[in-house]
């Protein structure tokens, strides 16, 4: 087990019912760095639910017709790594409350990282002073009294962890050595890192609704650097859980990363084309993450969306579907309710390529003349289902073309779909790996890239609140030499 000089820890608190968050380095206690429990946890959103309840007693005192308030508590600690020593080690405890008050259709914002009374009542006070000045909006105010989850399931979302700095530090320090002891190609290391971090969300309103869910996570990644003549690579690799036992090993995170790393060396560049993409699992997400905006009531009560007007019509190819199931138990992105206490329901998004929900909050729903489905604060665990074709299946019924495992750079208009990023990957020929490929711009636009998916992968990726495998499209535009 490594050795911890706790004088050296970086420790960061905010804590509830103190005072405001500061920054200090200091000893850490014994306590401070044990296992937090279930009961622990609840006993914090116990005293945070009697702060919340205050600020809204005091608010409609004060003269608010409405009031809302959600406060957010986390605690853990990160721990990073590079060439086989800790390098730091940093202990984060962080609780605020935010509070929104209505006078009629105007509205006011104030938070505090201070919950005593005191300070609860000044936030309080400062939140109407604003919405005395702010100008009324029709559209403003809670969600619909009806909607609210006040009886909501228990998801199962918190697992207990050990949050010491030397099991954090093992963890790391050993997904770290076993990467640079790999190969004798891997030179240099980014480092490794875990987390372990658990808390609480804690929503409730002025009509009668408080509701909260305690939640954790913990993560371990590594980034290994290697070298063949005079080119250098890196890549990565992670594991994500709620639950501690779901992580993988850290030797099985190293060997993945290594073999990422490794996989790059000798990258060459490709000419100009037009060929069929593959998005391996790791970047897929995103492209669906870009549907996930176009789709979001924000962007089309703005009209910034390419997605303008197609509820009902078809998105997707026939017989691609897309499933949302936000009470899934220990998901990643479970929640029995939204950030605006909205009960969330199981949905069909895509049902054989048509559009069959818009993501709405209810000040966008009201924009648009609709009702909101829940999505204040975002989705609820995306499931888009796939075929029978692993990777390799995929790429040999590409037959020619790039298969994409990063992405870089920003270029996305949402307003007309139109999509061009950089690129790195391997080119496939014959269904099989060729080489890898590197300083590629890959170009299209977003509805014809979705319209054009041929075919999606049984290699989902579970680490994520959209779960995909990779994704075959028809063909893209590759900027190369």
């Amino acid at each position: 087990m490594p050795v911890i000089n706790r004088q050296a820890i970086v420790y960061q608190e905010a804590t509830l019912g103190g005072t405001a968050a500061t920054l200090a380095t200091r000893t850490m206690s014994e306590e401070e760095v044990q296992v937090t429990s279930k009961e622990q946890l609840q006993q914090e959103a116990e005293r945070a639910q009697e702060a919340l309840q205050n600020a809204l007693s005091h608010a409609k005192k004060k003269g608010a017709t409405a009031a809302e308030c959600a406060l957010n508590y986390s605690r853990g600690l990160s721990v990073s790594t590079r060439m086989g020593e800790v390098e730091t080690v940093e202990f984060n405890q962080d609780g605020s409350l935010g509070i929104s008050v209505y006078r009629g259709q105007s509205k006011g914002n104030a938070s505090t990282a201070d919950l005593s009374p005191k300070a609860i009542t000044a936030a309080v006070d400062k939140a109407l002073e604003i919405a005395r000045w702010t100008e009324a909006d029709p559209f403003a105010g809670l969600a619909d009294a009806d909607l609210m989850a006040y009886d909501y399931p228990e998801l199962e979302l918190f697992y207990a962890a050990d949050q010491t700095p030397e099991h954090a530090s093992e963890q790391a320090l050993r997904c770290e050595r076993a990467m640079l002891s790999a190969d004798e190609r891997i030179v240099n290391s980014d480092g490794a890192s875990f987390s372990s971090h658990c808390g609480f969300r804690m929503y409730g309103n002025s009509h009668g609704f408080v509701g909260h869910y305690l939640s954790s996570r913990q993560s371990l990644s590594a980034m290994p650097i290697a070298r063949e003549g005079d080119r250098m690579e890196r890549d990565y690799a992670y594991t994500l859980a709620r639950n501690p036992l779901d992580m993988n090993t850290p030797e099985a995170v190293a060997a993945e990363a290594v073999a990422a790393t490794i996989a790059r060396l000798g990258a060459r560049k490709v000419k100009t084309c037009q060929v069929p993409v593959i998005f391996h699992r790791d970047v897929a997400h995103g492209l669906f993450g870009h549907f996930v905006g176009a789709i979001s009531g924000g962007n089309l009560y703005r009209k910034t969306s390419f997605l303008l007007d197609h509820l009902g019509k078809q998105v997707l190819p026939s017989g691609f579907n897309i499933k949302e199931n936000p009470l899934l138990k220990g998901g990643l992105a479970s929640s029995a309710f939204d950030h605006e206490g909205v009960a969330t329901q199981a949905r069909d998004i895509v049902t054989d390529g048509v559009l069959q929900t818009y993501l709405l909050t209810s000040y966008a729903a009201r924009k648009l003349s609709m009702q909101t489905t829940g999505h204040s604060g975002g989705i609820h665990n995306w499931f888009v289902e796939h075929g029978p074709d692993d990777l390799d299946a995929l790429c040999r019924k590409m037959d020619t073309g790039l298969l994409v495992t990063e992405l870089m750079g920003q270029g996305v208009n949402m307003v007309t779909g139109d999509y061009s990023r950089g690129a790195s990957g391997f080119w496939i020929e014959n269904g099989e790996i060729q080489f890898p490929v590197t300083e590629l711009t890959i170009a299209g636009n977003l509805k014809d890239m979705l319209a054009n998916i041929v075919a999606v992968g049984s290699d989902l990726d579970r680490r994520h609140g959209i779960q995909t495998g990779s994704v075959l499209l028809d063909r893209m535009k590759i900027a190369g030499e």
